[in-house]
């Protein structure tokens, strides 16, 4: 009885540090993948957000919904189109996606939040502000002429002060990936950018990417091979490899790009994980991909070091 007790002590005394630390700084976690569509999973992650809060962090949640958005174009009898990995986004779907990602998903998140003793409003065009401003997005074609998208966007200005103003009051701003453009419209945005821009603009502490995998793998297939810590240059090297691929390249170059504008760390951890957030941020060795701009950190006491990877290395 006493030996669990004292268990559950050490864990709060080891907790203490971080605490401190980060007690109020800016952390913006990307919400997003199949741990939005895991009532358990999810709930476990708001209470995570919930407790971050009460011990005087300052979260800010950047979502998606893409599953949610497939499910309600389905429903209405519209079929998704994908170029190179982006939602081809007419009016039709543009209108299924603003409704599903601002009236649903985000309502559902902020009552949740509330529900689990938090306080969160959502920051979007059908609520208290529109935070997120872009322009129209277009890929490279084979032959060289721009490959339209229809109204997919990028980030291209975050609106701070509100954002700041809600973290300041005690609640946790919650922000859907869209953005509006110099005429009023919408333009369906991805959410990996779109949470890497609004902690770019807040010079925030952490960005969390909560995703569907344990972390960066030296073997995609093998959760072992969790890489816990990298730099920059350690990224570039895994991608030139191919070690880092596909989906995971975007994200990875977001996330180089928010150290160089000045976020401190970003995390790629598996959401799916009960209380992933608390176990990354609060515990020494962590659960996740730590990437920083130098391994060794200031942390109050460092995770287990990866360093750079070796040339030869699978």
């Amino acid at each position: 009885m006493h030996e669990e007790a004292i268990r559950k002590a050490d864990v709060l005394i080891e907790a203490l540090g971080y605490i401190r630390k980060f007690h109020g700084r800016f952390t913006v976690i990307k919400l997003g993948g199949s741990v939005m569509e895991d009532p358990d999973a999810l709930r476990d992650l708001l209470v995570d957000i919930v407790f971050m809060q009460t011990v005087g962090m300052r979260p800010v949640v950047v979502h998606g919904g893409g599953k949610a958005i497939n499910a309600a174009m389905s429903r209405a009898g519209l079929q998704p189109t994908f170029v190179q990995g982006r939602r081809y986004t007419d009016d039709a779907t543009l209108a299924i996606v603003s409704r599903v990602l601002a009236e649903e998903v985000n309502a559902d998140i902020v009552r949740h939040i509330n529900k689990f003793g938090g306080r969160a409003a959502g920051m979007h065009h059908k609520a208290t502000e529109q935070c997120l401003f872009g322009r129209r997005l277009t890929l490279p074609g084979a032959n060289g002429n721009p490959i339209d998208l229809g109204r997919v966007g990028e980030v291209t200005e975050v609106e701070v002060p509100p954002i700041e103003s809600m973290c300041l009051g005690g609640v946790v701003p919650v922000l859907p990936s869209l953005a509006e453009d110099d005429d009023g419209g919408l333009l369906n945005v991805n959410a990996d950018t779109a949470a890497a821009a609004v902690a770019t603009a807040m010079q925030a502490e952490k960005l969390v990417f909560l995703t569907d995998t344990p972390g960066i793998l030296r073997d995609k297939d093998d959760p072992s091979t969790l890489i816990r810590e990298l730099t920059p240059d350690g990224c570039r090297d895994l991608i030139s490899r191919g070690i880092i691929d596909k989906g995971m390249i975007p994200k990875v170059e977001a996330c180089m790009a928010c150290l160089e504008a000045g976020v401190r760390k970003i995390h790629i951890i598996d959401g799916r994980l009960r209380h992933a957030m608390l176990l990354e941020i609060f515990t020494h060795e962590g659960i996740g991909t730590q990437i920083s701009r130098e391994t060794g950190n200031d942390e109050p006491q460092p995770r287990r070091r990866v360093g750079q990877i070796a040339p030869n290395a699978n």
